[in-house]
């Protein structure tokens, strides 16, 4: 068996070999349990083995596994850049690409002046929730109902 490390390498990220290897995957910017769970099986490597016991040819072959998802049979469902804008192909972003990604799409939403590109300009909530008392950091105190000056006194 080979030596037990305590940092392993895996997706360009250092994960912690006294952890499982299933929750130390989750470590890895765009895997979740599921493709974590998922990733483990195509490699056929035991969930519940710890990180630093894994030789070099099961963290390669775990590697490969989580970086080509379509490779090993993974149904488009699980990936989470489905009909790239650019390729219109399916793809599996992880670590700095899921941010880089998503600022382009952002600034192209901008660009086009979609409805969606001015509600991140303007700083407002994107996907139709309500304004009146939430999201209000940069605008003032919560409005409320206002009395007129005829109530109550006279």
């Amino acid at each position: 068996m080979a030596e037990f490390r305590h940092i392993i390498r895996i997706v360009n990220t250092d994960l912690d070999g006294n952890r499982k290897i299933i929750d130390a995957l989750r470590k890895i910017r765009g895997v979740s349990f599921m493709y974590a769970n998922m990733a483990c099986q195509f490699a056929s490597i035991d969930r519940e083995k710890k990180a630093g016991d894994l030789s070099d040819g099961e963290a390669e072959k775990l590697n490969d596994a989580i970086s080509n998802p379509l490779k090993y049979g993974a149904p488009r469902w699980m990936l989470n850049r489905r009909n790239d804008y650019e390729t219109s192909e399916d793809k599996h972003l992880l670590t700095g690409d899921i941010k880089f990604v998503q600022e382009n799409d952002i600034k192209r939403l901008k660009m086009i002046k979609a409805r969606r590109g001015m509600r991140h300009m303007f700083g407002l909530p994107v996907r139709g929730q309500r304004t009146k008392s939430n999201f209000r950091k940069n605008k003032g105190k919560v409005l409320g109902v206002k009395r007129s000056k005829s109530d109550g006194k006279t």
